[in-house]
């Protein structure tokens, strides 16, 4: 046998230089709401935010910074995800995804420490009552343009620059607008919602798209009461406008068609 090959007899962890922690940092987005104090119904103007935490231990204290936390040997880094965005907004189901890792050396000053990036979308409600955790002197939720002005500890900068890019593709491409409205919402509301987003989103033809066209056509339906009447909503127009509410349907969209 070749002994310059490894196999199960000569193989040593010793030989290698493992990374000094992989920690998840968890970009957490929701969009707040504002009702306009106007005579006229409206809809209430909306802003995407995200949550900070302020440090309160080195390095970078004080410093503004994503939650996150390290990964345990008993768990995979999307379980510690889990488990942080949980100790952060005391949900368990909420949108959370994959999308980046960042290993630049020395990127952490306690060492080779490679940070696996989440996103998560919370709804405005589930955020009411946070409160910091034990590595954290304060919990606030800012715009992200304000959080982007921010001298963010670590690579953080970067990390929300890229959520955010991620999350404005997604929010066109699939339907996690969802995770933004009530269960049943108005054609305004979801369009509002991904103008927040999305700033630049215009459609002209929007209400005409999203429930005729076919490749799109199944992504959301008219809600009915139990007699089979459509239910409306005057809540934010004077005139009642229709309920929507999103299926399970998934869009299967293509640059090619």
């Amino acid at each position: 046998m070749n002994s310059m090959f490894e196999n199960e007899l000569n193989y040593s962890a010793n030989k290698y230089r493992t990374p000094d922690g992989a920690p998840t940092d968890i970009v957490i987005f929701t969009i707040l709401s504002k009702e306009k104090n106007k005579v006229k119904k409206s809809l209430p103007s909306r802003e995407l935010y995200v949550m900070l935490i302020q440090r309160n231990i080195w390095p970078y204290e004080r410093k503004w910074a994503l939650p996150g936390g390290f990964t345990r040997e008993t768990e995979t880094v999307y379980s510690c995800a889990e488990r942080e965005l949980k100790e952060e907004t005391g949900v368990d189901l909420a949108h959370l995804e994959y999308f980046n890792v960042y290993s630049d050396p020395g990127r952490d000053p306690r060492g080779w420490i490679i940070s696996h990036a989440f996103l998560a979308l919370v709804n405005e409600n589930v955020l009411e009552n946070r409160r910091a955790a034990v590595d954290a002197s304060e919990v606030r939720l800012y715009t992200v343009n304000e959080a982007l002005s921010l001298d963010l500890a670590f690579d953080h900068r970067q990390i929300l620059q890229d959520a955010l890019q991620r999350i404005r593709q997604r929010m066109l491409t699939t339907t996690i607008a969802k995770e933004f409205l009530p269960e049943e919402f108005t054609i305004g509301e979801l369009y509002q919602v991904i103008q927040t987003v999305v700033p630049e989103f215009e459609e002209k033809n929007f209400i005409r798209k999203i429930t005729s066209t076919q490749s799109r056509k199944g992504i959301i339906e008219e809600v009915k009461d139990r007699n089979g009447s459509l239910e409306l909503s005057n809540r934010y127009s004077q005139r009642a406008a229709q309920l929507y509410r999103f299926t399970d349907l998934e869009p299967q969209l293509s640059i090619y068609s």
